[in-house]
C-alpha cells in the first residue's frame, strides 16, 4: 500500500508544486505524455502521484481516496461543507495566491460597500421586479458572507467562464470571483467594494481525515511529513 499525494495536472500550479516539493527533496514529475494523468515521485518511498484537475482534488481528499492533495483554499472551502471536519491544512505554499471578492460597476458610484449594495439591490428589484444578480462560480462561499453581512435581495446566477464579462453581457449586474492583480476587473469597468473581500486563496498542502492508514502507509507519511518539514 502507498501514500497517495494529488497535485494539479497541468498549468502552472503543477510546476509550483513540483518545484516546491523539488525544493525539499521529493521529486515529483509526468510520466508518458501530456494526456496521461501518470506521475512518478522520487526521494521518498511509498509515496504515489496521483494527476488531478484542481477541482477534483478536494472531492478526492474528502472521499479518502488520497491521503495529500495540492490545492486552493478557494476551491477546499467552497467544495467542502464543514470542510475542516474533512480535511487539516498542512501548509500553505506561498503561490497561486489570488482573493475571492465582490464587484460591482463603477458606474455605481453611490455603491462602495456591502450596505450599499443591500440598500441599492432592494431599490433595483423595487424598480425592475426582480432580484440583483451576482455571477460567480463560488456559491456556497458568497452565499455564506452575504448572508453573514446581511445582504439579502439578490440571486447568484452560476457561471464557469468569464465572470468578469457577465455584467458588459447583461446577464449579472455584480460579480463575486478570484483575482490576482485586478487587472480584468478593471479592463471590465469594475470595482471591488471596499468590504467586500470573501477569502484570500493560495496553493496549500491539505490532507485528508478520511483516508484510512495502515502501519506501512503510516511510516512512508511519517517520512513524507519528515522530509517536507512540516506538521502532518
Amino acid at each position: 500500500m502507498t501514500i497517495k499525494l494529488g497535485v494539479p495536472s497541468k498549468g502552472r500550479l503543477m510546476e509550483k508544486t513540483f518545484d516546491w516539493f523539488g525544493a525539499r527533496g521529493v521529486t515529483l514529475a509526468r510520466t508518458g505524455s501530456e494526456r496521461e494523468y501518470a506521475g512518478a515521485v522520487e526521494g521518498v518511498e511509498g509515496v504515489e502521484l496521483v494527476l488531478l484537475s484542481a477541482g477534483e482534488i478536494p472531492r478526492e481528499l474528502a472521499a479518502g481516496r488520497i491521503h495529500f492533495g495540492v490545492t486552493g483554499t478557494d476551491l477546499v472551502r467552497e467544495k467542502l461543507g464543514q470542510w475542516d471536519q474533512q480535511v487539516e491544512e498542512v501548509e500553505p505554499l506561498g503561490f497561486g495566491q489570488a482573493d475571492l471578492i465582490i464587484a460591482v460597476p463603477k458606474i455605481w458610484v453611490d455603491v462602495d460597500t456591502l450596505d450599499d449594495l443591500d440598500a441599492a439591490a432592494a431599490a433595483f428589484r423595487a424598480e425592475h421586479g426582480f432580484r440583483v444578480r451576482i455571477a460567480t462560480k463560488y456559491h456556497r462561499l458568497v452565499r455564506e458572507f452575504l448572508r453573514d453581512n446581511g445582504v439579502a435581495d439578490y440571486q447568484l446566477v452560476d457561471s464557469q467562464g468569464a465572470t468578469e464579462g457577465t455584467v458588459k453581457n447583461l446577464t449579472a449586474e455584480a460579480v463575486a470571483d478570484i483575482t490576482s492583480t485586478g487587472d480584468t476587473l478593471r479592463a471590465n469597468h469594475l470595482k471591488i467594494l471596499a468590504d467586500g473581500l470573501i477569502l484570500r486563496s493560495q496553493a496549500t498542502l491539505w490532507r485528508s481525515r478520511k483516508a484510512p492508514v495502515d502501519d506501512a502507509e503510516k511510516a512512508a507519511l511519517e517520512t513524507l511529513v519528515a522530509k517536507l518539514g512540516v506538521d502532518g
